[in-house]
């Protein structure tokens, strides 16, 4: 089985802030290339739409990034087994995976495009 992706990614994670047509509200990025990032959300993205990604470093610097919401996931486990008795205890995830459109590099000037040959999402 061959390996799919090919750009080199960051296994860091990240609070972003998301933009969209409804408003802000944040996410964790993970799984971060040059080409796309995954985020953990707590609602729904609007599937092909367009979001703002912004992220935030410990020194007040800020990135944002115009994605395209790609796919999304919303898993649901449980866990079993707690002194031989069954439990179960509900947990869940949803995110979705975003491709880089452009970047934002100063406030109120153009968004610098990604080049759409590199991207690999």
């Amino acid at each position: 089985m061959s390996e799919r992706r090919q750009s080199l990614r960051f296994d860091k994670v990240f609070t972003v802030y998301l933009t969209t047509q409804q408003g802000m509200t944040r996410g964790i990025a993970r799984n971060i290339s040059s080409s796309g990032l995954f985020v953990e959300t707590r609602d729904a993205l609007p599937l092909g739409g367009q979001i703002k990604v912004t992220f935030t470093g410990d020194d007040g610097t800020e990135m944002t990034a115009l994605c395209e919401v790609r796919y999304q996931v919303a898993l649901n486990y449980s866990n079993s087994q707690v002194d031989g008795e069954q439990m179960i205890a509900t947990s869940g995830t949803r995110g979705a995976g975003l491709r880089i459109i452009a970047y934002e590099t100063r406030e109120n000037h153009p968004m610098l495009l990604v080049d759409r040959e590199r991207v690999l999402h």
